[in-house]
């Protein structure tokens, strides 16, 4: 092996680090927050597109305020991503893997159970995450696109504002 293809499985070992990295790190995000300007300039790119059951997002300020306003309605959280799968193509990256995400929903997120008494405030889902991440001009990694399907919940779901 010459130093060209050392350099090469290098580059390619950082890059798939920091791409795991970037997902890693924006699942435990989901359940730190804060949800602000610097958040959203940490995982997306200014043309990101996301979907989720909810919608279509475009454009970053959609990424920021879809995602802080679906954070608002859970008291806490915890996410939950394996099997991630990385395929790298220089400057892009595929991604697909598998998500688990526990909510507890805030005291007023819903309606109360028959007799009066509080309703279940915990709302778990299953599913998959596809994405496509880009390596910026900064030489970061973000996220272009991320579409979360979700494939069976459990609980009651949030009430959505109208």
């Amino acid at each position: 092996m010459d130093l060209n293809q050392m350099h090469e499985q290098l580059r390619a070992l950082t890059d798939r680090a920091a791409v795991e990295r970037l997902v890693t790190r924006y699942l435990r995000s989901l359940d730190e927050g804060p949800f602000d300007t610097a958040w959203a300039r940490t995982f997306f790119t200014d043309d990101a597109w996301s979907e989720t059951p909810v919608g279509v997002y475009e454009g970053i300020d959609a990424q920021l305020s879809s995602t802080g306003g679906a954070m608002a309605l859970f008291e806490r959280t915890v996410h939950f991503g394996t099997n991630l799968d990385v395929e790298l193509d220089g400057d892009r990256a595929a991604l697909r893997w598998n998500q688990l995400s526990t909510h507890v929903l805030k005291e007023d997120g819903g309606p109360e159970e028959e007799g009066g008494g509080p309703a279940e405030r915990l709302f778990v889902s299953g599913g998959l995450c596809e994405a496509e991440a880009v390596r910026s001009a900064d030489g970061r990694w973000r996220f272009r696109r991320l579409a979360l399907r979700i494939t069976w919940t459990q609980g009651r779901p949030p009430v959505l504002p109208a």
